[in-house]
């Protein structure tokens, strides 16, 4: 057996015993800050791929799994006394996975190559941080040219031992489901490790009490269940118990990969259209609000202007020397200090419109028409919806501020006097453009209510801590709108989140915020 992998046991590490285990070097194929794409085996370009995404709770035992999945399809079996680990295992309990990795396994006499996509644990000791980095990698992977287009199934790993549903696990439920298209959920798979019962009753009663949408047979979830004993160390007397634990695993993979053969694979159009629209969202509530706040600043500018010259013209005899000191506001280009986990220490903003499109900005994204918050090259979130040419990605945001300045009559003049005629009242000016600043407001609030619309309509789990953060701020601006049935309708919202998220709704809803 050795010698027919030899190939790729090539400078692999060994470990020597009753069974020997290889700690495989992998061909690192890329590598970055929070992705990774590794090779076992030679390409061979003729035969179908098979691609599955791995995601679950640090401590599950994907890596584990993995592991047995590769020496499965490497055809490693009980009687060649080895074992390969693609990931390496240590003793403690934290992730093995610090970036999303994808293995590309390639087996001579496998009738398909396998990749599988492992992300880091949800929820280990590095804290929600990390786990909002996740969803950047996904999308890179599944919108690069030379990235994942499709998937056969995302295997949601649970653990045989979990009896019940703690707040941790919804919080890392509520994450992972978030991230997927309402399509996928025919291609979702429960994969349940450390299991050694005939059926692990529990593990299932608990996964159809929480809900999680999966393939099913007969109203009953689709599973598969490993016991992920194949790379303990076992004493040479202990062998012949051990292969009954092996050959069980064998089985089980069979299952797994016959099931596997009979699904069709899913585009990830529509996954990556959740992930774009959750960052689309997220930087076009950040820019309202700083568009509201500044609009909200230019009217009580106004307002001052105008009540200073309403003054002024009650005594004509001072009007020539009219002089009035008003609150300008203004966009000043500031610094970030960015927190030290955003990959990106940048942000994308437009240069026309002075605002920040886009923050954190894209890390993986060097051309600029590929940011998250363009479409067609263009701009979805600045006001003039500019083209990406005229946006800029660097370590500046623009930062609304105010200032105390002095305004003449003449001052006045030069800006209205040209749309009004000079026989107009300033004051018409004043007012007008007051009453347009509203209107903006209400047409800010429209576009940012379309945006949480469409995410309502396409992402598998509507109702996610990351889907419903904005509601307070939305159901504040829609209701100045007057647009009663968009306010009930986001109040149900936020009652079903409440509901759907026991414990997670006030502890989360201000702290999670996930930049996709």
């Amino acid at each position: 057996m050795e010698e027919r992998l030899s190939e790729v046991l090539k400078n692999s590490k060994s470990k020597k015993g009753p069974t020997t285990k290889y700690i495989l070097n992998t061909t690192v194929l890329t590598k970055g800050k929070l992705l990774k794409n590794e090779r076992i085996g030679g390409k061979n370009d003729k035969k179908p791929t098979k691609v599955i995404l791995m995601v679950g709770e640090t401590g599950t035992g994907k890596s584990s799994l993995i592991n047995a999945m590769v020496n499965y399809i490497m055809g490693v079996r009980w009687e060649h006394k080895i074992w390969l680990e693609a990931v390496e295992i240590s003793d403690d309990s934290e992730s093995h996975t610090a970036v999303v990795t994808v293995f590309e396994v390639n087996a001579q006499d496998s009738p398909f190559s396998l990749i599988v996509i492992d992300t880091p644990g949800y929820g280990d000791t590095d804290g929600h941080n990390k786990d909002k980095l996740i969803p950047e990698a996904l999308q890179q992977l599944f919108r690069s040219e030379d990235g994942i287009h499709e998937i056969h199934a995302v295997c949601f790993v649970w653990k045989a031992s979990e009896t019940r549903l703690h707040e941790r696990q919804r919080y890392i439920m509520d994450e992972i489901l978030s991230l997927f298209g309402k399509d996928i959920e025919k291609n979702i798979i429960v994969v349940i490790t450390n299991s050694h019962e005939t059926v692990p009753k529990k593990a299932l009663k608990l996964i159809q009490t929480a809900k999680i949408p999966c393939a099913k047979n007969k109203n009953e979830p689709v599973y598969f269940q490993f016991n992920n004993c194949q790379s303990e160390n076992f004493d040479e007397e202990d062998r012949k118990s051990y292969k009954a634990s092996w050959d069980h695993g064998i089985e089980n993979f069979k299952q797994f990969f016959d099931y596997l053969n009979g699904i069709n694979p899913k585009s990830l159009d529509m996954t990556e259209g959740v992930l774009r629209a959750r960052k689309q969202l997220d930087a076009s509530v950040n820019n309202l609000k700083d568009r509201i706040v500044f609009a909200d600043y230019k009217k009580q500018e106004l307002e001052q202007a105008k009540a200073a010259l309403e003054e002024c013209e009650k005594g004509r005899e001072k009007e020539n020397n009219f002089v009035c000191e008003i609150d300008e506001a203004h966009k000043q280009e500031v610094q970030i200090n960015s927190s030290w986990w955003h990959l990106s220490k940048q942000a994308t903003r437009c240069t026309d419109c002075k605002e920040n499109c886009h923050y954190p900005g894209c890390w993986w994204a060097k051309d600029l028409k590929w940011c998250s918050v363009m479409t067609n090259g263009k701009c979805t979130v600045c006001t003039g919806k500019c083209d990406h040419t005229k946006h800029v990605k660097d370590d500046k945001m623009y930062e609304i501020q105010r200032r105390k300045v002095k305004r003449t009559k003449e001052d006045l003049k030069k800006k209205y006097e040209k749309e009004l005629g000079e026989n107009k009242s300033l004051c018409i000016g004043l007012e007008n453009e007051i009453k347009w600043l509203e209107a903006e407001k209400i047409r800010l609030v429209e576009e940012c209510y379309q945006c949480l619309d469409k995410l309502m309509e396409t992402a598998l789990k509507s109702t996610s801590m990351s889907s419903v953060k904005h509601l307070d701020f939305m159901i504040e601006k829609v209701k100045e709108t007057g647009k009663q049935e968009r306010v009930q309708r986001l109040e149900d919202l936020k009652i079903r989140a409440q509901m759907e998220n026991v414990g997670l709704y006030r502890s989360k809803c201000e702290t999670i915020i996930i930049y996709l």
